[in-house]
């Protein structure tokens, strides 16, 4: 099935949409955690944290499965196809990636800031482990967006 020309437009739009909001909660995420590891109230870091946890239950979950879900109806119903180009391979890759590492990671690493009373060592390990993840997921989002314009490595030859 080949979607029409508007069709193709609006599922392009539902999914730079959902990569958009994926991508502006982990510039939050990397805000709040800044702001958590540089404040002395803890108070202000327990919110932080709710907050971060909040987000990862609902926005990084829906931005997330959204932007997976399009992206895979997009590669499905138009020319590009699921494996016929190298980039799309890539982007489809790292976006499992980063649907494992929000929907479990993310989770699991917010719920534990603010459920456990941990000591400064925990903590500072807790604090590099979600730096890491927000960093790696950043980053990836940004390569994938770069990808998606500049369209590298061309198509597969297929045999």
């Amino acid at each position: 099935m080949q979607l029409s020309i508007t069709g193709k437009r609006w599922l392009l739009t539902i999914h730079l949409i959902f990569s958009a909001i994926m991508l502006g909660n982990m510039v939050t995420f990397f805000i709040l955690s800044i702001t958590a590891a540089c404040t002395q109230s803890e108070q202000l870091v327990s919110s932080c944290y709710q907050i971060m946890h909040v987000l990862s239950k609902t926005s990084i979950r829906a931005s997330t499965i959204g932007t997976f879900v399009s992206g895979i109806l997009l590669s499905i119903w138009t020319k590009w196809g699921l494996f016929k180009s190298y980039w799309i391979i890539v982007k489809e890759i790292l976006t499992a990636f980063l649907l494992i590492l929000n929907l479990w990671g993310m989770y699991a690493w917010t719920l534990k800031a603010f459920e456990e009373n941990m000591n400064q060592l925990d903590m500072y390990v807790f604090h590099i482990d979600l730096w890491t993840g927000i960093v790696i997921q950043i980053l990836s989002l940004l390569f994938i967006f770069v990808i998606s314009v500049f369209k590298p490595w061309g198509r597969r030859k297929v045999s």
